[in-house]
């Protein structure tokens, strides 16, 4: 891409206030407003997927973007009033790889996907325009104020989960932002400044930044607060142990486990995994529910059956799971939903696939937990 020089320049209409500003700050009068900008991004010397524009507000990275990239800035998108988001979707876009495009970026809550996109929070807003953006065909994606209506663990959060979504699709992905914070998460291929017309090329990808969980034992009453993005939208279970995940002392995930009776060979069952959408995409969820499970391993055998795709997948890879039934409808219902109020939680009727856990026991930790 050549060196752009942009100009941009504007009528100055001397009214009286404009004079009486002039006096008050020393301006020189003038009948027009200049400003211009230079910028070099050699873009065809080196194969990438992710770039940064970044800069304090008024450096001209929104005027730059739109020379630059013309029709592939995303300013926003039209969606329905009463319809669900995913009915905005391209039409040549099966439901499968909606879901997986939605969950790939950060929001895996299907209860979430049934709302029409003026009802989402910010971050769900947020997660969903870049889901869509990824979904229209164009040579490049550019989101222009990029992840400023969210807070900031949210943006690097979603900006993990993004940068391994775009890679994967093998897309073209520019952020504009005036954010620094979400570089080490986004771990863009290259960054420009306008500022002071600084382009960098990043040879090494960065190890995305450690996140810090807090986990601890809760009262069931706190499943409330994750309930509506679980994908099953059921009750929690009376017997239920649960644990919640902090991320700077905020709620992110929850775990809940229920003992499975057998005449044989009783076990503990996960019950419950949700994380909330705004702390979706970084594996938090799965980190949570890997750690009760290490804890559950000390006494018993551990297992769980879940239906979500997102997490079928992720256990199918880990070693830290081994698969004892395949993907399948099942013909029974839990062992503990035995009452016709607990039906629409049971895996009866769907494809559910079972996992025991293989990893290793983490049996300090489930002594302080009082579980051994």
């Amino acid at each position: 891409m050549p060196i752009v020089d942009i100009i941009r320049e504007s009528q100055v209409i001397r009214s009286p206030r404009v004079i009486q500003l002039e006096g008050m700050f020393g301006i020189p009068a003038e009948k027009k407003s200049r400003v211009a900008w230079s910028a070099n991004l050699p873009l065809e010397q080196s194969a990438w997927n992710i770039g940064l524009i970044v800069g304090p507000s008024g450096c001209g990275k929104t005027t730059l973007a739109r020379e630059l990239f013309k029709n592939d800035l995303v300013d926003g998108f039209e969606w329905f009033q009463k319809k669900s988001i995913i009915d905005a979707f391209p039409r040549e876009m099966g439901m499968k790889e909606i879901a997986a495009l939605l969950s790939s970026v950060g929001f895996s809550s299907p209860p979430g996907w049934l709302k029409p996109y003026h009802v989402l929070s910010n971050g769900e807003q947020f997660r969903v325009t870049i889901a869509r953006a990824l979904a229209e065909p164009s040579h490049i994606v550019a989101i222009d104020e990029y992840s400023s209506v969210v807070d900031r663990t949210v943006a690097q959060i979603s900006s993990c989960a993004i940068a391994k979504t775009v890679r994967k699709r093998k897309q073209k992905f520019i952020a504009i932002t005036c954010h620094y914070d979400i570089i080490n998460w986004l771990d863009p291929d290259w960054i420009y400044q306008p500022a002071t017309n600084d382009f960098q090329w990043r040879c090494e990808r960065q190890s995305r930044p450690p996140i810090s969980l807090e986990i601890i034992n809760v009262h069931r009453s706190a499943w409330e607060l994750f309930r509506k993005h679980h994908y099953l939208d059921a009750s929690i279970h009376k017997s239920a142990n649960c644990f919640m995940a902090l991320v700077q002392g905020q709620p992110a995930a929850f775990t809940a486990v229920i003992h499975f009776p057998h005449k044989t060979a009783s076990s503990f069952r996960e019950h419950r995994t949700v994380c909330l959408p705004d702390f979706q995409g970084a594996g938090i969820g799965h980190a949570l529910s890997e750690y009760v499970a290490s804890l559950y391993a000390c006494k018993k055998i551990y297992t769980s059956v879940t239906g979500h795709p997102a997490m079928i997948y992720h256990r199918a890879k880990s070693r830290l799971w081994k698969l004892i039934r395949k993907p399948s409808s099942a013909n029974r219902q839990d062992g503990f939903d035995k009452e016709r109020k607990h039906r629409k939680a049971s895996s009866h009727g769907r494809i559910t696939a079972s996992f025991r856990y293989i990893g290793p026991k983490r049996k300090q930790e489930a002594k302080r937990f009082g579980l051994i």
